[in-house]
């Protein structure tokens, strides 16, 4: 036994001293340095365990499915942030907008669930939260400066719709635009549901409230921006924050109301694309937050 033990501080040392600078570890102890391998071994052992509870779960789906067209359209699948790396070569349509849009960079298997489960365009797919496996919400403050908007967002949300990016994404992984992170309360590695959905109605009307006032005076034809800029997003999540890039300035916008075609009923999602939705601004959040601010100083002045 103390032949074995030695054997493995022996293979733990050359562990370290490979992976660690020179200078940190020329600095610090063998203790330390032994400290330091033991954590990042747990981590990797606690990674190595994720990803086989994603995937045993997803193997376990494939087996039961009644049929291949159902195996393919449901994951469970371990979420990442998308990054500038995802951004398609220019000269294709989502070039420059990773984070203005609603695309997400898929595993393989979900193209071949668009011909089988016959999918009519745009491609949908929902992500969401699953209860008991999803880890709890990051708070709005955690977020990186990235992922902040002016204003909080309207409401913590389970699911949010989006269409495909690509299909490269490794087997167990999704990657998604920062918003979506924000919208679910996700953190890095969170395991995510994703489903091939064919549900979304086509939209008539989409109510959008800008987080500031600037949009509508710094934009000459702020309504045709707007439409061009949708184009963007395949679908809307009703209770969602997303982003728009006009002039190298980036405005945010609340999805407070989407009603679907053709009786106008409302819904929590609709599509966007191949749709004739109309757009409608609400008073910018800048602007109710003054308006709000002056009435309670012309409230506190009449007291006085």
């Amino acid at each position: 036994m103390r032949i074995i033990n030695r054997l493995l501080n022996l293979q733990c040392g050359l562990w370290i001293l490979i992976t660690t600078p020179f200078s940190v570890a020329s600095s610090t102890s063998p203790s330390s340095l032994l400290g330091m391998f033991t954590q990042r071994w747990q981590k990797a052992q606690d990674m190595a365990n994720l990803e086989q509870s994603v995937s045993d779960y997803n193997a376990h789906w494939i087996a039961t499915s009644e049929n291949q067209a159902q195996a393919v359209r449901h994951r469970r699948l371990l979420a990442l942030p998308l990054d500038d790396r995802f951004d398609p070569a220019m000269g294709i349509f989502s070039h420059g907008h990773v984070q203005t849009g609603d695309k997400m960079s898929l595993p393989s298997n979900f193209w071949p669930a668009i011909a089988l489960n016959d999918a009519d365009v745009p491609w949908l797919y929902s992500v969401s939260r699953i209860e008991g496996v999803t880890s709890a919400r990051v708070p709005y403050k955690d977020y990186g400066e990235d992922a902040i908007t002016p204003y909080q967002p309207l409401k913590a949300l389970d699911k949010v719709v989006g269409g495909p990016l690509d299909f490269r994404a490794p087997t167990n992984y999704v990657f998604l635009p920062l918003w979506m992170f924000r919208a679910l309360g996700l953190r890095p590695f969170d395991i995510v549901q994703v489903d091939l959905i064919q549900t979304v109605a086509p939209g008539s009307l989409a109510r959008l409230r800008p987080h500031s006032k600037s949009f509508t005076k710094e934009i000459p034809n702020p309504q045709a921006v707007l439409e061009t800029e949708l184009r963007h997003y395949s679908a809307l999540t009703q209770g969602s924050t997303i982003a728009f890039d006009f002039l190298k300035k980036r405005y945010w916008f609340d999805v407070v109301e989407l009603r679907a075609a053709p009786r106008g009923e409302k819904q929590p999602m609709v599509k966007v694309q191949d749709c004739d939705i109309a757009t409608d601004f609400l008073p910018s959040r800048e602007d109710m937050k003054e308006k709000k601010e002056n009435l309670k100083k012309l409230k506190e002045s009449k007291e006085d």
